[in-house]
């Protein structure tokens, strides 16, 4: 049988691809922005504090891959997608002062925020959703007691929000 040698190095190409992907996924280093699993939001209380945590956290293997500034919002989004942020007093308030955050990837952000109040209201549990803590930013979130100290907040996929800026590794 005869195979054509642009069809076997198409195929050893797209294998060495594929490889390659694999490898930067299970190191946490995707250069791709699928797939897209949400994310987990950490606040400190400043700047400093927050440059700080990202500091500690790139000396045990998280490191820092980009910067994504809003409303007065400082974040780092780190490689494994987790973020640390700060947040002015204003957001805090509508926000019920949480200091973490799930994330989760949503098509229409607030009908989803509403329809996880309505859910977690039917549990029992208080539920308001803030469609304007971030005005700028495709988010909603979900404030609610069946959470300590956490909200939750529905946002569109990556590829659907601003371009944040890349982060070059200080290596230390």
């Amino acid at each position: 049988m005869f195979v054509p040698v642009w069809l076997i190095v198409v195929l050893a190409l797209a294998a060495l691809v594929l490889a390659a992907w694999t490898v930067l996924l299970a190191t946490g280093r995707n250069p791709l922005p699928f797939p897209d699993p949400g994310s987990r939001i950490f606040s400190a209380p400043t700047p400093e504090a927050k440059e700080a945590v990202v500091a500690l956290l790139e000396r045990h293997g998280l490191r820092e891959r980009f910067r994504f500034d809003s409303s007065g919002i400082g974040r780092s989004i780190l490689r494994d997608g987790t973020i640390i942020n700060c947040s002015p007093p204003e957001v805090l308030r509508k926000l019920d002062a949480a200091g973490a955050c799930i994330g989760l990837v949503s098509t229409d952000p607030v009908a989803d925020a509403e329809a996880a109040a309505a859910f977690l209201r039917g549990r029992g549990f208080e539920a308001r959703v803030e469609a304007d803590a971030e005005p700028e930013l495709p988010v909603a979130f979900v404030v609610t007691n069946a959470l300590s100290c956490t909200v939750l907040n529905f946002r569109k996929h990556v590829i659907r929000l601003p371009r944040p800026t890349p982060v070059r590794s200080s290596g230390g």
